[in-house]
């Protein structure tokens, strides 16, 4: 699960993590429900038959409440089961098949900022950050760079994750609303689906992240 989130932060932009929590709430459903099954069958060969009894209603009840929540995950939340590509390589796996490519020189190095600088021209002048669902795979195409090149890009000389990357310019671009007296009337909700989020909890954590202030305390204070 550890690896499942770092390679969705390097490649994926969706403004939440409830894919890894969605799977982290399965990860403790299930292993609750495991041991109750383990105690249920423990007091089976006790002399707790009444208990055990109760026990197996316990569990008939458990079943169905999993079953009705995925089934409402499944209806409200149908994103949780796109999944993340499996084939997918960690930055610090793909660096060392990088490296023996081509060692770091003056002109190597040069290289890199001149990809930085193109990188975040393209971004702003074209904002693909807008797309909710914007992957480094899209992104990659975008402005034909090679996939593996723009996440060593990315995630090892720029230090940050995608997922930051993107969501930072979509920060910037809620903050130069909300200090836009034009659009004043424009609700923080309409502003975090016109940036590129689509939940209200991690717009807000992101701002906040950003600019230690809620979106609203940011306006008012502009």
């Amino acid at each position: 699960m550890k690896k499942y989130r770092e390679i969705y932060l390097e490649n994926y932009t969706n403004s939440s993590t409830a894919t890894y929590k969605w799977l982290f709430q399965i990860t403790c459903v299930f292993l609750i429900a495991h041991f109750i099954v383990a105690l249920k069958n423990i007091l089976r060969y006790s002399g707790f038959r009444e208990i055990f009894l109760w026990t197996n209603v316990l569990v008939g009840s458990i079943a169905l409440f999993i079953t009705c929540w995925f089934i409402m995950k499944a209806l409200n939340h149908p994103e949780l089961f796109r999944g993340v590509n499996s084939k997918l390589k960690l930055t610090k796996d793909i660096l060392p098949e990088v490296e023996e490519k081509s060692q770091e020189t003056n002109v190597q190095n040069e290289l890199i900022s001149s990809q930085i600088s193109t990188l975040k021209q393209y971004m702003s002048q074209k904002e693909p950050y807008l797309d909710p669902s914007l992957t480094i795979q899209e992104l990659a195409n975008q402005i034909d760079v090679p996939v593996r090149d723009l996440s060593v890009l990315i995630n090892h000389h720029m230090d940050q994750h995608f997922f930051d990357f993107v969501n930072e310019y979509r920060i910037q671009k809620a903050m130069n609303i909300l200090k836009d007296q034009s659009k004043s009337q424009l609700t923080v909700l309409e502003i975090l689906y016109e940036v590129g989020f689509n939940s209200k909890s991690s717009f807000n954590t992101s701002f906040k992240k950003y600019t230690n202030q809620t979106p609203t305390a940011y306006r008012n204070a502009s």
